[in-house]
């Protein structure tokens, strides 16, 4: 499996940022609006900097071993009365097939646990993305259920399983 450094999202960021947003699985598994506006990555790290400022929101790049942009790794719905988030990852395209989501997702989860300080987290994959089910997997999350119709997109309803990891569940393996 890839290892991973995670850096605050920032505008350095933007150009690879932007160039992800293309990508039809980006597009087809992610809630990134298709068509993508064109100025949709700064809006986003706009949105994603207010968010770290009030704590709702967290988002970072990924750079593997060697230094190279591989993703993003991103926290929102930060509820920290009630103690839980929602995690997300994005592995850029010619970067999928090294582990490296896996590592994002674990990397993510570590931040959420000990800097957010929640004590429940939660994904939501698209029932059709069978490898991001597996990288929720490695990463320890246990499958919950699947939420019907649970998102509209591009003129279709999406069912996407709900997984869960908590504060308390024992580490995966490595």
């Amino acid at each position: 499996m890839g290892s991973v450094k995670l850096e605050p999202l920032s505008e350095a960021h933007l150009g690879a940022v932007a160039a992800m947003l293309s990508d039809p699985d980006v597009l087809r598994f992610t809630r990134v609006p298709d068509p993508t506006p064109p100025d949709f990555a700064e809006t986003w790290l706009a949105t994603y900097d207010a968010g770290r400022r009030d704590g709702t929101r967290a988002g970072f790049a990924a750079f593997d071993g060697d230094g190279r942009f591989v993703g993003l790794a991103l926290a929102f719905g930060i509820d920290r009365d009630e103690g839980e988030a929602e995690l997300g990852y994005i592995v850029a395209p010619a970067e999928r097939g090294r582990g490296l989501a896996a590592a994002m997702l674990r990397a993510l989860t570590d931040w959420a646990f000990a800097e957010a300080g929640v004590e429940r987290l939660r994904l939501v994959v698209d029932v059709e993305n069978p490898a991001s089910l597996r990288v929720a997997d490695r990463a320890g999350y246990v499958r919950e259920g699947v939420m019907r119709s649970v998102y509209f997109k591009n003129g279709r309803r999406i069912d996407a399983w709900l997984l869960s990891r908590l504060r308390s569940d024992p580490a995966p393996p490595p």
